[in-house]
């Protein structure tokens, strides 16, 4: 993997595949399917040795050990300037302490502070608000992205798991107010999760965020690991154990699974890697985020960007996968805007790079 994009609108190089290390632990909420450090280690070298540069932790995952094992490893391999760190603060770490938690001021310093010691460093490439916590004004978050930016604690910062409008309003203001830039937005994106299309992805290309998809591979269900059961589903990963992750599948999320595994046989690929490339390579997506139990899957989930898909077979998956558009986004589809500007004047949109672009029925865009 030799492609790296600039993520947003910034100048910071990172690998169209990040290492998501949710996994890498054995503690706290995520410990039913973590990895110890000695499990872990050849995943985070394979992923260096396949060229990534782009890894991504949260205090949150295995309650700590996620970037105290992850930390060891960078340390181990000596690879710390070479990597784009990321991690994200919001969740508690204290329940007795209402201010361990959320997106004020008091918590995000406490918050990186503790994430550095765990790391083993002084800094980090990317931080992030993990949750919109409903209560922190988005004014005094991005205050403290600023301080925490002019004091050489983090590089860049940005969001994950937000409202478009939340977004939208904390690029705005650090922009009218010359602060640090928002450059990424996290979201989850798969072919059975293509609700951020209508608004979050304009919006980013707009504002200059580059979004870094999680989930590419619908918590799974997208490998082709799980069946049909009478009442839900069953398979050899989480999404099938008894009592654990299980929730109801959908008619259309079964039709996609069909569309996934006949394109991903024509192709001769794995179904996880077709939909990861799906993914990566939308519009907007500066990075899809993956992660692998083994230094097997993680070699096949890592070749997921080594062919393209054809167009007749993406708009197979297009198809199977869409979303039927609610109001007001079906106002703003090629047929009805032909309501508000007649085709024959050809008139296009400006400035380019909207993902579709929209003629209004002209052949080429007026320049």
């Amino acid at each position: 993997m030799n492609d790296y994009y600039l993520l947003g609108r910034s100048g910071l190089r990172v690998s169209r595949l990040a290492l998501g290390t949710m996994n890498f632990g054995t503690a706290g909420f995520h410990a039913a399917y973590g990895r110890t450090e000695a499990e872990a280690e050849p995943v985070f070298r394979g992923y260096l040795e396949a060229g990534g540069n782009f890894v991504d932790t949260a205090d949150f995952y295995t309650a700590g050990e996620s970037e105290r094992i992850l930390g060891r490893l960078i340390a181990s391999a000596g690879v710390r300037d070479k990597i784009v760190l990321t991690s994200k603060f919001t969740n508690s770490i204290d329940p007795a302490d209402p201010n361990a938690s959320g997106n004020g001021r008091k918590h995000v310093i406490r918050a990186l502070d503790a994430t550095l010691r765990r790391l083993g460093t002084d800094y980090l490439d990317l931080y992030l608000l993990h949750t919109w916590d409903r209560i922190t004004p988005v004014e005094e978050v991005v205050r403290t992205f600023d301080d925490l930016v002019r004091a050489g604690k983090i590089r860049y910062a940005g969001l994950s798991d937000v409202p478009a409008w939340y977004a939208a309003r904390a690029q705005s203001l650090a922009e009218a107010h010359s602060g640090t830039p928002l450059i990424s937005l996290q979201l989850p994106y798969s072919l059975i999760a293509r609700g951020i299309e209508p608004e979050f992805v304009p919006m980013a290309q707009s504002l200059g965020l580059g979004l870094t998809a999680w989930s590419p591979i619908g918590g799974g269900l997208l490998t082709g690991k799980y069946r049909r059961t009478g009442d839900g589903v069953a398979g050899e990963g989480r999404l099938g154990a008894p009592g654990g992750h299980q929730r109801p599948i959908g008619e259309q999320e079964w039709r996609v699974i069909d569309a996934l595994e006949g394109v991903a046989a024509e192709l001769g690929r794995s179904m996880a890697q077709v939909a990861i490339n799906w993914v990566a390579t939308q519009p907007g997506v500066g990075s899809a985020i993956i992660g692998a139990s083994s230094s097997e899957q993680l070699a096949g989930n890592m070749a997921a960007l080594d062919f393209e898909i054809p167009s007749d077979a993406r708009r197979r998956l297009d198809e199977a996968s869409a979303a039927p558009l609610t109001g007001p986004y079906t106002m703003f589809t090629p047929e009805y805007q032909s309501w508000i500007v007649s085709p024959g004047l050809g008139i296009g949109d400006k400035p380019a790079g909207y993902a579709p672009p929209v003629w209004n029925g002209a052949a080429q865009p007026v320049t």
